[in-house]
């Protein structure tokens, strides 16, 4: 006879170790049983709750997201001004809980796996595009050119990202310093 309520428990416990799986592979290369086994349920279990490898992963990403989306509204909620507002967007990006090596490679599986279309690909296209909005809407008060200042900010931070996967002596706070020394830099050319 199943437990009742542990279906929320067991599929937010086997969301964590699907990031936590694809940070030690550093890839998407591991198996459901793995993913399972790190979450301490059956492979069966696992499959029950999400179907496969695929479903668990999308499901670990929207998950990623919401903790996105929590860091960018704690970090606007003091904001005042446009300036403040763009800042408080790129520091969220490289908030503790969206830079920990297990969540940067789950964000390097997901652009590989977005290369081949579907959710995969509607979800970064969603998060990309609310990340441009974001931004374009707190530097249009302060940018002469909001649209192209944006697409060089979610491109750097896509860079710092990418960096930060290979490389394991990044920081957040390296990141982080870099994107606001670009922004310092584009919100301060002459208009």
């Amino acid at each position: 006879m199943p437990k009742v309520g542990m279906e929320p428990l067991r599929r937010a416990s086997l969301v964590e170790a699907t990031i936590s799986e694809i940070g030690r592979a550093r890839s998407l290369d591991v198996t459901v049983g793995q993913i399972a086994k790190a979450a301490g349920m059956s492979t069966a279990l696992a499959h029950h709750y999400f179907g496969g490898k695929d479903q668990i992963f999308f499901a670990a990403m929207r998950h990623i997201l919401v903790e996105y989306g929590v860091e960018v509204r704690t970090a606007l909620a003091g904001t005042q001004t446009p300036r403040e507002r763009a800042e408080a967007i790129v520091r969220a990006n490289f908030a503790q809980t969206c830079f920990t090596p297990e969540t940067i490679c789950a964000w390097m599986s997901l652009y590989a796996a977005a290369s081949k279309g579907g959710r995969m690909q509607r979800l970064l296209r969603l998060y990309q595009g609310r990340l441009r909005s974001n931004l374009r809407h707190a530097l249009r008060p302060i940018s002469a050119q909001p649209e192209a200042d944006a697409e060089t900010l979610a491109a750097l931070i896509d860079g710092l990202y990418l960096r930060a996967a290979l490389s394991e002596a990044a920081t957040a706070d390296d990141a982080r310093n870099a994107a606001m020394s670009i922004l310092d830099l584009l919100l301060d050319m002459p208009k």
